[in-house]
């Protein structure tokens, strides 16, 4: 049975339908999902969002509240009923009395997801390989498949992209690192904190992982595919090269290194006499950053994280693009 949703949404800070699916498969239970299938006019949400509404709990929003409780109406009568829904918001909509205030036009998929439904086996299992899906749905009928084979569509289906979840490697123990880390955690990155050599005791930030190698051997075994973002941030000048000429060669999308701009050419000349090409010395974000004027440990943090978060959803723009 689904309760009440919380007077505090604390469940749309997540933005990623996976962990909620993942924790009602092993929990055995039946949920429903609700999905943006159509929008018009704008809206605070886009196409594709989703929001799970299970027995244990919420996850996601759909429209910053003008929607979300009359969605949980319907989820309860349909893991009732088992007969998926259309749901439309808006113009056209037979509920006049919920107002968008955006002016939009939304319309919801809701379907119920079964704890051993083959789709959402098959997305997870591609998320743990962190390789890109797409998942199509009818609400009735769907699938889940590689996004380099992705599953046929048919009519009515709805389909959607599903990217590996962005990764952040930090490199440094001062406090700006470790504010970098912290936030990159709490922004929904997979965060690992590498410090050479450093104590045993991991740093007391929730949600980071920690290592203590050298960084190409950190870097190597935590692994940098095309959603890995890499910060350089350890004020040591070895320490620093040696994670660049790691990173930089690498698929990661996004390499940037913390320190002055005037120390960039220098920085630049000893990455080619190590034998760091052309094209991928152009990849290095340095100052790192959006440039925002700030110096304090969570201005520089706020303004990593910006940066990287635009990188990734351009990226992102151009892939579904050229899809």
């Amino acid at each position: 049975m689904i309760h009440a949703l919380p007077e505090w949404p604390l469940f749309g800070v997540s933005d990623d339908a996976r962990p909620a699916l993942r924790r009602s498969r092993l929990a055995g239970e039946t949920l429903a999902l609700a999905t943006i299938a159509g929008l018009d006019g704008g809206g605070p949400r886009p196409v594709g969002t989703q929001m799970t509404l299970a027995p244990s709990g919420v996850s996601g929003f759909l429209s910053g509240g003008c929607l979300e409780g009359d969605v949980a109406t319907h989820a309860r009568d349909m893991l009732q009923d088992g007969v998926p829904r259309r749901l439309v918001y808006g113009q056209g909509s037979p509920w006049p009395d919920i107002r968008l205030l955006c002016g939009a036009r939304i319309e919801v998929l809701l379907e119920r997801i079964s704890p051993d439904d083959p789709a959402v086996g098959a997305l997870l299992g591609l998320a743990d390989r962190r390789a890109p899906a797409v998942w199509i749905s009818d609400g009735a009928r769907r699938g889940c498949a590689d996004a380099g084979t992705p599953p046929a569509p048919w009519p009515d289906a709805f389909a959607r992209r599903f990217d590996p979840v962005p990764r952040l490697v930090v490199l440094g123990s001062d406090p700006t690192a470790l504010a970098i880390a912290s936030l990159g955690a709490q922004s929904g990155c997979e965060t690992t904190l590498v410090r050479p050599r450093g104590p045993v005791e991991p740093p007391p930030l929730q949600g980071v992982a920690y290592r203590r190698d050298e960084p190409a051997e950190a870097l190597a075994a935590i692994g940098l595919d095309p959603w890995t973002a890499v910060a350089v941030a350890t004020h040591d000048a070895e320490l620093d090269h040696a994670g660049l000429t790691a990173a930089l060669p690498s698929p990661a999308f996004y390499v940037g290194a913390l320190g002055a701009r005037r120390r960039l050419p220098d920085r630049q000349l000893w990455l080619r006499q190590s034998g760091v090409n052309e094209a991928n010395i152009a990849r290095l974000r340095a100052p790192i950053g959006l440039d925002i004027g700030g110096k304090a440990p969570w201005e520089v943090a706020i303004a990593v994280l910006a940066e990287i978060t635009e990188a990734r959803l351009r990226r992102a723009a151009v892939a579904e693009a050229t899809a």
